[in-house]
């Protein structure tokens, strides 16, 4: 393996940690905000108005999740590999 795959491979792991850290950065903040979000509701209305965000930041949550983790059910596994492969090789033959 010459340095040039292993400082690909190296780019390739430092942004999948920084993916995780984020994720697990928006889930803390989750599970700290969405609890005082309902304290807050429980106090002052009957109306459940907390389950809005916590729904829609829920949502968000899991697809960072999914993205952190390499899940990529809509795009699947290596839909961005093939799309470089292809746009690449457009332009080769517009080159040509």
């Amino acid at each position: 393996m010459d340095a040039f795959e292993k400082q690909q491979r190296y780019e390739r792991a430092r942004e999948r940690v920084s993916c995780l850290k984020g994720f697990y950065s928006n889930l803390f903040s989750y599970l700290l905000v969405i609890p005082f979000l309902f304290w807050i509701n429980l106090r002052t209305t009957s109306f459940p108005w907390a389950l809005i965000p916590a729904l829609g930041w829920g949502f968000g949550l899991l697809m960072h999740g999914m993205e952190a983790h390499g899940y990529h059910p809509f795009l699947g596994k290596n839909w961005e590999a093939r799309k470089i492969r292809e746009l690449m090789a457009r332009e080769e033959q517009e080159l040509s």
